[in-house]
């Protein structure tokens, strides 16, 4: 049976086949662009970034691939890729990471961080590198259970092989070398593909 439609003052004939062809595609246009909108907010949901030093960081990158981005951590990007660790921290892990800021590489006697970045020096800027990482991935509240199981400190074993202690002030989280140096968690939980940053404020030190 022909359905008569009327356009531009013509009379146009469609069947009911047709008719139902045409609606099934525009339903299943609707149904496509719902589903894609659908994926969209639960990936969006997946992916809470945290900005640091300006940059998102996001959950999908590995460590390397969002430290590059913080205009905050670019010493520490330097010395990584001097080091040779950027293929190691762009690994499966995972790793937790005490990321110095900037300014924590400042505070460094003049002339620091010129020397570990010399190449004969590159064994001694691995062990203050991986000093700063301890593998596994440990956000602030398992840190923060392990500091409470151990009485208010909690010992942390390094990559380089020395330890860290952290511990609680209030609500903020620090950490001492084994040189009795402290430093703080000034960003917690920036979570990685492959572990978890804590931006510090102050660089640590191993004994060496």
């Amino acid at each position: 049976m022909l359905t008569p439609l009327r356009r531009s003052g013509q009379i146009i004939n469609l069947n009911k086949t047709e008719i139902n062809m045409k609606i099934q595609k525009y339903l299943g246009g609707i149904v496509m662009a719902y589903a894609l909108l659908s994926a969209n907010l639960v990936f969006g949901q997946m992916e809470k970034t945290k900005m640091v030093g300006g940059a998102e960081m996001y959950p999908s990158k590995n460590i390397v691939q969002n430290a590059v981005n913080s205009a905050d951590h670019t010493t520490l990007v330097a010395a990584v890729k001097a080091a040779g660790l950027v293929e190691t921290l762009q690994g499966d892990g995972p790793f937790t990471v005490f990321a110095p800021e900037n300014s924590a590489f400042e505070k460094l006697p003049d002339g620091t961080v010129e020397t570990l970045l010399k190449h004969e020096n590159k064994g001694q800027l691995t062990a203050v590198l991986t000093y700063h990482v301890v593998a596994g991935k440990m956000g602030s509240k398992e840190i923060a259970e392990a500091i409470k199981t151990g009485n208010g400190k909690a010992t942390l074993k390094t990559v380089q092989g020395g330890q860290l202690t952290a511990w609680m002030k209030g609500k903020d989280l620090y950490i001492t070398d084994e040189n009795g140096g402290k430093s703080k968690v000034v960003i917690a939980d920036v979570w990685q593909k492959n572990g978890v940053i804590h931006s510090v404020d102050t660089v640590v030190l191993p004994k060496m």
